[in-house]
């Protein structure tokens, strides 16, 4: 039986990495941490969100696109008018634009629109989505943004789980949260 140079490098390779993971001298590929609390400014509705205060509670993070963005408009709507029947999960909109640009996005809506508009915090230069290692280089309406993203924390702050849309349209869908929100419930 002959043994190529490659299998046997190959093989060394597994055996070093995988002793260095039992020894403890490495952890595996770096991750962010996710931050243990943090506060949010809403411009929309004058309040602060702090993430200590809602222990106890799910908490859903939806990281909502840079610019006017008529999808992340839909996207907010539909859930909260979910979120206004499961008060036991609180429902975050995050937008990394300036006070201004919030409001400003919001001008255009309806009474009606803006009467069921759930508050939009800001994210200041995208640094909550950046130490939720939300991904950059979205390329959208001339700007490189972050991807859209919703992060979901269970009762003790710790994540249950995430999705990261590839485009604008890829959210997950009020249905499919729920379903993963019920298959996570325990934790």
């Amino acid at each position: 039986m002959r043994t190529s140079i490659r299998s046997i490098v190959l093989g060394c390779g597994g055996l070093a990495l995988g002793w260095l993971l039992w020894a403890g001298l490495w952890a595996g590929p770096s991750v962010a941490a996710n931050p243990d609390d943090f506060t949010l400014e809403s411009p929309t509705h004058n309040e602060t969100f702090t993430l200590k205060d809602a222990r106890g509670k799910v908490v859903a993070i939806h990281f909502l696109l840079k610019t006017e963005c008529p999808v992340c408009l839909r996207h907010t709507h539909a859930y909260a008018r979910w979120s206004q029947s499961h008060p036991e999960v609180v429902t975050l909109f995050v937008k990394p634009d300036s006070a201004e640009d919030i409001k400003k996005w919001t001008a255009h809506l309806s009474q009606d629109e803006l009467k069921d508009l759930p508050p939009i915090y800001r994210d200041p230069n995208a640094e909550l989505a950046g130490k939720y290692g939300i991904p950059d280089g979205y390329k959208f309406h001339g700007q490189v943004v972050r991807y859209p993203a919703l992060v979901v924390l269970g009762k003790d702050g710790k994540e249950l789980f995430r999705h990261v849309g590839k485009a604008n349209t890829d959210r997950m869908s009020v249905a499919d949260f729920e379903k993963r929100l019920t298959e996570t419930a325990g934790k």
